[in-house]
């Protein structure tokens, strides 16, 4: 594990994105909200949110970050039959929240696929990376792409 001990503590920012390709019957019922399991999109939220806290129990050799705050945005997209996950970590820490951020959008896409499996089990999780990181030492980055 990398020590960060002697970095200043500074204002950390980063956005991260997936997207979930669905079958074009499974959006439109996502849209009606005509999932067996519920609000499905509420649910993949709070998971993101939950998922970015618990980040350094996930990764092996990751910093335990003072989150100052994590959200999780999904926007379903019915005629190209995707949802767009996009996560948002911040902390006032010595280290960056590029990885809390990345895990956020994990694993709401995958809490996606958990509730949709039933009626689509073609679901696919791609595009998975950080999009910009702001604050620390590097500064800001952003992707020159969108994964």
């Amino acid at each position: 594990m990398v020590d960060v001990g002697e970095k200043p503590a500074t204002v950390r920012v980063a956005i991260a994105a997936a997207r979930v390709h669905l079958a074009v019957e499974t959006a439109q019922r996502l849209a009606a909200g005509t999932v067996p399991k519920g609000d499905v999109l509420a649910v993949a939220r709070i998971a993101g949110i939950s998922a970015a806290k618990r980040t350094e129990e996930l990764i092996p050799l990751c910093h335990q970050v003072a989150l100052t705050s994590v959200e999780v945005d999904l926007r379903l997209d019915v005629a190209r039959a995707t949802v767009e996950v996009a996560a948002t970590a911040r902390a006032f820490d010595r280290t960056g929240v590029e990885m809390e951020a990345l895990v956020a959008a994990s694993v709401a896409s995958l809490t996606l696929y958990d509730m949709l499996k039933g009626i689509d089990r073609g679901i696919t999780i791609t595009d998975i990376g950080l999009v910009e990181k702001r604050g620390g030492r590097s500064g800001t980055w952003r992707r020159k792409s969108a994964p």
